[in-house]
């Protein structure tokens, strides 16, 4: 009876163990993003043409059912943007010569805490929508002006808002039980700097792999 019972008590907990694994996974991911600055002063101002940068992190995953479950990150994004303008060239005796186009890139890097919220359409495929917050680790600007005056980069850490508040739309689709690929789309409602009026925009490819 006791042999019995351990082995009910063994295959209790191994059927635990196995639902615990199945509603909940974690793992590592990593992506590449398109990020750009949107608001009334990116198009009035100047012409912002986005920037290709990458993010690298963590998610957990939690499964309510087969159709819920609740995603939140921890990730390392690099964000900014550019854009071109004209500047004026100077000889040696410091005066104008003509005018020539230089660009200026903005890296504004965040880590990313998003809540993502998943509805599984399918076993293997979801919707995703949820929250995020950004906090602000790293802001520069960098000018390039042959000829300029303006020329190299400037630290803007102390003209950038600590925190970026914005939601996330997207998808996941599941390769195989460990692997997935996402798509997701997040629009910062945050100002990113102490003047003006810039958000951040986020497109973004990632993988991932589920433990």
């Amino acid at each position: 009876m006791k042999k019995i019972t351990i082995a009910l008590m063994c295959m209790l907990l191994a059927a635990g163990a196995a639902m615990a694994q199945k509603r909940f996974t974690f793992g590592p991911k990593v992506g590449v993003d398109f990020t750009h600055f949107w608001g009334k002063e990116t198009k009035s101002f100047w012409e912002f043409k986005g920037v290709f940068n990458y993010q690298a992190g963590a998610f957990f995953e939690y499964r309510f059912s087969d159709k819920f479950a609740i995603a939140p990150e921890v990730v390392f994004a690099a964000q900014g943007d550019k854009f071109n303008y004209n500047y004026e060239v100077y000889d040696e005796n410091n005066a104008v010569i003509g005018e020539k186009e230089g660009t200026c890139s903005y890296k504004v890097n965040y880590i990313n805490i998003p809540a993502i919220f998943k509805y599984y359409v399918t076993p293997s495929f979801s919707i995703d929508l949820g929250p995020q917050i950004g906090i602000n680790i790293y802001s520069k600007c960098t000018h390039n002006e042959p000829g300029g005056k303006e020329n190299g980069t400037f630290d803007y850490d102390d003209e950038t808002k600590t925190f970026d508040i914005g939601v996330g739309l997207g998808m996941t689709y599941n390769i195989t039980n460990d692997v997935f690929v996402q798509g997701r789309y997040t629009l910062g409602f945050s100002s990113v700097f102490d003047w003006g009026y810039n958000k951040n925009g986020n497109a973004q490819i990632a993988i991932g792999y589920r433990f």
